[in-house]
């Protein structure tokens, strides 16, 4: 039985891949924002097995870095940690800690609380870590001028960027951590219909909803693309990869650029106070 814990797990492809991962009889530690969703999620997962929960609000850092410390507390290791909560927002947000909000719930959130627990993951190895990206990700720029889009915001531009960010860190972490026994991976799920898009504007509603109807796949399936990284044998030692449809696909040139990686590592390091 593995130690799972999962971001984002109180909706959508989180749910779904929880409810998988326990029926599949590993202990699962949801994180999510809402302490009613929250025990709505936990009461559903443990009808298919084991399951606990810690709640924490990614747009908030200092939620997050109490959720890292209280993780160690409750869990004496850590097998798989699935980095999935994410957010969009369709006009610029920014955060109580002064960070545009799509970059922060979706990428400095996961770095820090991964940053935070990788002691606890590399001594619990073998273990995975997972990280949910995008194909958005192949129209994601980074400028580190400007990195939360003071000019120029769109929510596309805003999502695109994050969801790079989270390949980038991901092939940077794979490379820190060779011959540590964890493996790091990020995947597209498939567009899914969830409700993450509801916050998209007016104008765009009526075609993601027939999106939804006709062209999107199950929370269901997009879970289970989560699933597959974090415990399928037929992944055990492959890291540093980018996966949609649970096979490899190359990411974008800019995912590709280690330099780029570089530089995003330690820029988020700054930002979240670790460097």
């Amino acid at each position: 039985m593995k130690q799972i814990l999962i971001t984002g797990a109180t909706d959508g492809i989180g749910l779904e891949s929880a409810k998988q991962l326990a029926q599949q009889g590993h202990h699962v530690h949801l994180v999510g924002r809402s302490p009613a969703k929250t025990e709505a999620a936990l009461t559903a997962v443990r009808r298919h097995g084991t399951a606990n929960s810690f709640l924490c609000d990614f747009a908030d850092l200092d939620a997050v870095r109490r959720l890292a410390k209280e993780v160690p507390d409750r869990l004496d290791r850590i097998d798989v940690l699935v980095n999935n909560a994410g957010s969009v927002f369709k006009t610029r947000t920014v955060t109580t800690d002064g960070f545009e909000a799509t970059f922060a719930v979706n990428h400095l959130a996961g770095f820090l609380l991964t940053e935070s627990l990788r002691d606890l993951v590399v001594a619990s190895a073998p273990a995975r870590i997972v990280f949910t990206s995008s194909v958005g990700h192949y129209n994601g720029t980074m400028d580190f001028a400007d990195l939360g889009f003071e000019h120029g915001y769109s929510i596309m531009k805003g999502y695109s960027r994050s969801k790079l960010a989270n390949v980038l860190y991901t092939r940077r972490l794979a490379r820190e951590l060779t011959g540590t026994g964890v493996t790091v991976n990020a995947l597209h799920p498939g567009a899914v219909a969830t409700n993450i898009w509801s916050g998209a504007p007016a104008f765009a509603k009526p075609v993601l909803s027939l999106a939804k109807r006709v062209a999107m796949i199950s929370p269901e399936v997009g879970g289970s693309r989560i699933t597959f990284l974090a415990t399928d044998p037929s992944v055990e030692g492959v890291t540093g990869s980018y996966f949609d449809g649970n096979r490899p696909k190359e990411p974008s040139a800019l995912a590709l650029d280690a330099a780029l990686a570089d530089r995003l590592y330690d820029a988020s390091r700054e930002l979240v106070g670790l460097a």
